[in-house]
């Protein structure tokens, strides 16, 4: 969970994101060595992990597309982040809802001021990452049909009108935070969020063509098995970074994402094998994300135990979401990031709400040590999360298309392919 910066106001449980604020004006060279190393973890998840993850999912005519979108889409968030998303984000609080412009374009943070025992700005770019990726994790449902002046404008609205909001309520003194929700790394902020958005764009957009009556393969399994070993790979930032202390709950957090991750994948593939008798590389990928989307809210809440429980309902629970209710229900997510962050998310939402140990941190308790409140807290979060994001998604994909005219490319650039049509690039040399 994060810190608020400089502002003490709003801040109930005394979390590790809380408990930094004890020490606000004492700077810790450890503590900033570490978050400065793991900022540049999670950095490096966007536009090389997550781009080569989805990258290699999407068609071969589509891929410089799917990297291009994702280049985008850090290159956006970074910029709006420090011009206004931080101060909505972490600004004074506003009712309970967004913050002050406080910060607008960082006015006020210099050299020399602290976030808890870290300078401001590293705790900035800490948290831009997090924008980043949440954006990015959104492209993986609207692939190889969507304009890229299209998620250009709709990325700038959803950073600025849902993202921002979220951050505050979990992390920045807003009404979530001050009922008590647990979200240690984003279960809520990042992957229900993008879960969801990803969600109602794709249904605006409608299904590919060809959808369901043709195969259609991915362009990379290798791609996307790198990718998913360099998203591990910065995970540990993601969630370890998330005490922003180097300590031993930063160190139980490593730990347990590490395994989660681990016994996520295996359980994908034991579903797999079972249903379809072939356990896939994709599948092992795909379940080690799942895994690892899991534990992120819970990732320093919780102990070894629960993380494997964690971890092992998640493989099979994003194996069932992508192979069995994706094709009863009939949506098109691409790429499966409702499937797996949208519902895994939710998953690690309220396995957080069960499993938080107060031996971890000494105050966030669950309902398995006593607490059984805590788990009507996260359902509340979970379910004010997805409305939000629900309605405003829908709302700015509809702005959008009313100001791109038309959010979708044309049908004879989606046959062609969007390597071609959009960027005039080829990502491989196919002989024909």
């Amino acid at each position: 969970m994060k810190a608020k910066p400089l502002l003490l106001t709003g801040i109930v449980s005394m979390t590790p994101a809380s408990l930094a604020f004890a020490e606000e004006g004492v700077l810790n060279t450890g503590d900033t060595a570490w978050i400065i190393v793991a900022t540049a973890l999670v950095m490096m998840m966007t536009p090389a992990g997550l781009a080569l993850f989805y990258g290699g999912m999407s068609r071969y005519k589509n891929l410089l597309n799917t990297f291009a979108m994702t280049f985008v889409a850090y290159c956006l968030a970074s910029v709006i982040w420090v011009a206004w998303g931080y101060s909505l984000s972490f600004g004074s609080d506003v009712h309970g809802v967004v913050g002050g412009l406080d910060y607008l374009f960082l006015k006020g943070l210099t050299i020399t001021s602290l976030s808890g025992s870290i300078p401001s700005y590293v705790f900035v770019m800490f948290q831009m990452t997090f924008a980043c990726i949440t954006l990015a994790l959104v492209l993986g449902s609207v692939v190889d049909r969507m304009k890229f002046s299209s998620w250009i404008l709709f990325s700038i609205l959803w950073i600025t009108v849902v993202y921002c909001p979220i951050a505050h309520w979990a992390w920045g003194g807003g009404w979530m935070g001050k009922m008590g929700a647990l979200d240690f790394a984003g279960g809520t902020v990042v992957h229900i969020n993008a879960g969801v958005a990803g969600l109602v764009v794709s249904l605006v957009l409608g299904k590919r063509i060809g959808y369901g009556k043709e195969a259609m393969f991915p362009s990379s399994v290798t791609l996307t098995a790198l990718g998913a070993g360099l998203l591990w790979f910065g995970w540990f930032g993601f969630n370890a970074g998330s005490a922003l202390k180097a300590d031993g709950i930063s160190a139980s957090a490593f730990m347990v994402t590490n395994t989660s991750a681990a016994i996520g994948a295996l359980s994908w593939m034991a579903a797999e094998w079972i249903h379809s008798r072939k356990p896939t590389v994709l599948g092992l990928a795909s379940g080690a994300v799942a895994g690892l989307v899991a534990i992120t809210p819970a990732a320093g809440f919780v102990d070894l135990n629960a993380s494997l429980l964690i971890g092992l309902v998640s493989g099979a629970m994003g194996f069932f979401s992508v192979a069995v209710m994706k094709k009863k229900l009939g949506y098109d997510d691409s790429l499966d990031a409702f499937g797996v962050h949208g519902v895994c998310g939710v998953w690690g939402a309220l396995a957080t709400g069960l499993f938080a140990n107060p031996s971890i941190t000494g105050t966030a308790t669950g309902l398995f040590y006593g607490n059984p409140r805590q788990v009507w807290i996260q359902i509340v979060s979970i379910i004010g999360t997805a409305l939000f994001t629900g309605v405003a998604t829908f709302i700015l994909i509809h702005l959008t298309k009313m100001a791109t005219g038309g959010i979708r490319v044309e049908k004879e650039a989606e046959i062609l392919g969007l390597d071609t049509a959009i960027h005039g690039e080829r990502a491989f040399e196919i002989d024909r």
